[in-house]
């Protein structure tokens, strides 16, 4: 496969400076960097999208995170290796990035498990980290930008 173009975000230099400074705010507003690689996999695991599922467990890697758990990511509800909080944002990734799936996309009970484990600055931290990774996810896709070009 062949990419169609370069991925937007590079071609519009606004645009790349706009993700960077929201790809930010999370770890800004004191979520853990390695939550946010596992946020960042399981959404792109879900919407397919090669680059990141290749691109973000090196960066998890190097926060110190283990195979073990990267390797279990898309089957998180039926290992023991996340905490209820970790849980919690996985559960809301699912149901945020897939809008379409059902009538209400974003249920009351996964909404209020990650209420128990997020304050209202961290929850929106994670939501904002939820719709970065998609924008992200969209404009790879979309331009079939190529596994193994961005090596973070």
């Amino acid at each position: 496969m062949q990419e169609r173009m370069g991925n937007p975000a590079l071609v519009l230099p606004a645009a790349m400076q706009a993700l960077t400074a929201l790809g930010k705010v999370p770890a800004e507003a004191g979520l853990s960097p390695k939550l946010l690689e596992l946020v960042n996999l399981r959404a792109s695991q879900i919407n397919g999208c090669s680059v990141c599922i290749d691109g973000h467990p090196r960066i998890a890697k190097k926060l110190g995170e283990t195979d073990e758990r990267l390797f279990a990511v898309s089957a998180w509800r039926d290992t023991p290796y996340f905490s209820d909080a970790e849980r919690a944002a996985l559960a809301l990734t699912e149901a945020v990035t897939r809008t379409s799936d059902r009538a209400d996309p974003v249920p009351d009970d996964i909404w209020d498990e990650a209420t128990r484990h997020y304050d209202g600055r961290s929850l929106a931290a994670l939501v904002i980290a939820i719709a970065n990774i998609n924008v992200w996810n969209r404009l790879n896709i979309a331009t079939r930008q190529i596994a193994g070009a961005w090596k973070p």
